[in-house]
């Protein structure tokens, strides 16, 4: 059996659009294995991943996520981060209810008690 150029097309935009979808679905979940990723509590960063996908739009959490990589480039201490480090991370977004969001999540989320211990 023979499969036309349009199933085929069809087929493959398919796809591509499923693909594309899920890499989109579930920002709270690459939230949180990133801020375990940096010692933080599985509870607590599953709390701040759902608090911050809840509150910040896709482009805002992109922008989060490329302000945080950049802040870790040529860092000595590269498997630690502090929640006094992840809201001034935040801050360097141009966004201000990034911040804020991610201050509101901390607070929320019970990881200001100790400001000094990693997330």
């Amino acid at each position: 059996m023979m499969i036309s150029f349009r199933t085929t097309f069809c087929l493959m935009t398919v796809g591509a659009s499923a693909l594309l979808l899920a890499a989109c679905v579930n920002p709270s979940a690459k939230i949180a294995t990133s801020l375990k990723g940096y010692g933080f509590q599985p509870a607590q960063s599953q709390c701040v991943g759902d608090r911050l996908e809840a509150n910040l739009s896709i482009g805002q959490l992109q922008q989060l996520g490329r302000a945080a990589k950049a802040s870790r480039q040529g860092d000595t201490t590269p498997g630690r981060l502090t929640i006094s480090d992840f809201v001034r991370v935040s801050g360097q977004v141009q966004d201000p209810k990034v911040p804020l969001e991610v201050g509101k999540a901390a607070a929320a989320c019970g990881l200001l008690t100790d400001p000094a211990s990693p997330l």
